[in-house]
């Protein structure tokens, strides 16, 4: 299934918009700054919600990751992102989320500025996740995530890896 082309902005590490570029662009290696959003999706008893991505996807396939995740498109805001993110991916619209923290994600395929924030809905939210991007998702506690990290940390994704352990600190 072919992807739509999406246009995004290339930004320096600053934020600093420069020009727009094609998704094919900013994900063929170029190290074109790009930005995304991440959430944290809690449910009020203390369950943090996790993605396992589709097999079907390019970047890190069959892997755990975190509640939602996705690129902001050009003209877009990070929180107009999110809102779009949340409800494409979980079938949820988000009322309220908190800003975290933001950092710089390079892998082999792309640079993003990443922005993560954390949100929380109602134990009884029915989640119906987009099964074109999503194959399984589940609430865990944070000592399943740990325990599951320690016994197979290569099934979850790299950045995932490095954002529970600077959340959890």
């Amino acid at each position: 299934m072919e992807e739509e082309q999406e246009i995004f902005e290339v930004i320096d590490e600053s934020g600093i918009f420069i020009r727009t570029a094609t998704r094919e662009e900013c994900h063929s290696g170029s190290n074109l700054i790009h930005r995304a959003v991440h959430c944290f999706v809690f449910n009020d008893r203390g369950g943090l919600f996790l993605q396992k991505r589709s097999k079907t996807k390019i970047i890190q396939p069959g892997k755990w990751d975190i509640s939602i995740g996705g690129h902001v498109l050009a003209k877009e805001s990070f929180e107009e992102a999110l809102i779009r993110e949340s409800k494409e991916e979980l079938g949820l619209l988000l009322k309220t989320s908190d800003f975290l923290y933001q950092y710089i994600w390079k892998c082999q395929r792309e640079t993003e500025l990443v922005r993560t924030y954390e949100t929380t809905i109602p134990f009884k939210t029915k989640i119906v996740w987009n099964t074109n991007e999503i194959d399984d998702g589940k609430f865990w506690s944070t000592e399943e995530i740990l325990m599951a990290i320690e016994k197979a940390p290569e099934t979850f994704t790299p950045n995932f890896l490095y954002e529970i352990k600077r959340f959890i600190g």
